[in-house]
């Protein structure tokens, strides 16, 4: 490309340079101190406790107090593009020996630092330990380009800190319609009984196995090379949700799979234990399938069950187990009207739609940002 070179980042303009990370920052890995669990509940206070991935707690001293990154030194968040490695702090804070702590030198903008840095697919600097580990001997050789002036990162990390603001206002309207959600959903279900166990006027208390069918019989486990023999378009179903794609289907329904084991069956309040599939696909034998009965709304009882506790019913073991008996006996709350379990579930039903339609927005903007990061952090597009 004309006004390009080749460098060992690829291709950049031809007036950028590539610096190693330790000419550019200092690494302040010797003040950070790690806290043991019995010292911080005694340590409870206001300033910032930071690990890997993020603050895990509060406590009433603090070890730095200026503008920093930190990046991520152990943990799974090294191989995961879910979780960030690097981002900022400010003010007084206390950091763990779980993160990296580094100060840019001067002439190096902090924020399109910390942009690069998260960047970066880190799995090729793993050092290969049990537990993915990013030491600092090879932090400080990781290539970073640089823009001939101040002026040109600081240009690159306004505009993509612009598209992280964005991102973050949509994550946090997204979490405040989840509350609202589980908010309806405590007061039109969980608040259906009495003080004293009994139903409400108009309600009835139904056992699964009067208000759905168990359709198990449908079932067909596939090892992983039958499905790589089956590759297709038919969602594979296991205990959480689509496994696979495969080429055939054995049910053509609405119905909802409960976790038979490997559920989230302990974090219920907030990760589902069941959950709706429509249309054509195939289930494996670790999730069990119901289809409410006639006089029942399908939406109602799944509403009714996906994050319900159903703990007590479980089979104790190695592996937490929701047998088929045991499953009929759960018991949920049910107005005897068809009719107000429709009005209830089409409530339930279009705040999740909503939700589901502001994550496809969010999966949008993080594309969008990903693509700017690509062409703003390469020289690609120039802003100065």
């Amino acid at each position: 490309m004309k006004g390009f070179k080749n460098t060992e980042v690829g291709l950049i303009p031809e007036d950028w340079e590539v610096k190693p990370l330790g000419e550019i920052v200092d690494f302040l890995d010797g003040k950070r101190k790690p806290i043991k669990d019995s010292d911080r509940s005694k340590m409870k206070g206001m300033y910032p406790y930071y690990g890997a991935s993020g603050i895990i707690d509060y406590v009433n001293d603090y070890i730095f107090d200026e503008e920093l990154i930190l990046l991520g030194e152990d943990g799974e968040n090294i191989l995961s593009r879910n979780l960030r490695l690097a981002f900022n702090v400010s003010g007084k804070i206390w950091v763990n020996n779980h993160a990296h702590v580094i100060r840019p030198k001067k002439n190096y903008n902090i924020d399109y630092l910390s942009e690069k840095l998260e960047s970066i697919n880190y799995e090729q600097f793993n050092s290969g330990t049990a537990q993915p580990k990013l030491n600092q001997k090879t932090c400080k050789i990781i290539p970073i380009p640089l823009p001939p002036t101040l002026a040109e990162q600081t240009a690159i990390a306004t505009a993509l800190n612009d598209a992280d603001a964005l991102i973050q206002k949509l994550e946090q309207l997204i979490a405040k319609k989840r509350n609202i959600k589980t908010g309806a959903m405590q007061e039109l279900l969980a608040s259906a009984s009495s003080a004293h166990g009994k139903p409400k006027e108009g309600w009835e208390v139904k056992a699964i196995e009067e208000c759905s069918d168990c359709l198990d019989n449908l079932r067909i486990p596939l090892n992983e090379s039958q499905r790589l023999s089956m590759k297709g378009d038919y969602p594979y179903c296991g205990a959480n949700g689509i496994l696979d794609y495969i080429n055939d289907y054995k049910i053509d329904d609405e119905v909802i799979l409960i976790a038979e084991d490997g559920g989230y069956f302990d974090e219920y309040a907030t990760r589902p234990i069941a959950y709706k599939m429509k249309g054509k696909f195939w289930v494996n034998n670790h999730a069990h399938i119901l289809k409410a009965k006639p006089e029942y709304e399908q939406d109602f009882v799944f509403y009714s069950l996906v994050h319900k506790n159903i703990l007590n019913f479980l089979a104790s073991g190695t592996r937490a187990k929701l047998n088929k008996s045991e499953m009929y006996k759960i018991e949920i709350d049910t107005p005897k009207d068809k009719n107000e379990q429709i009005r209830i579930a089409q409530i339930l039903s279009d705040m999740d739609n909503e939700i589901q339609e502001l994550e496809k927005q969010l999966e949008k903007y993080k594309r969008i940002k990903q693509a700017m990061m690509q062409n703003l952090l390469t020289g690609k597009i120039r802003l100065v």
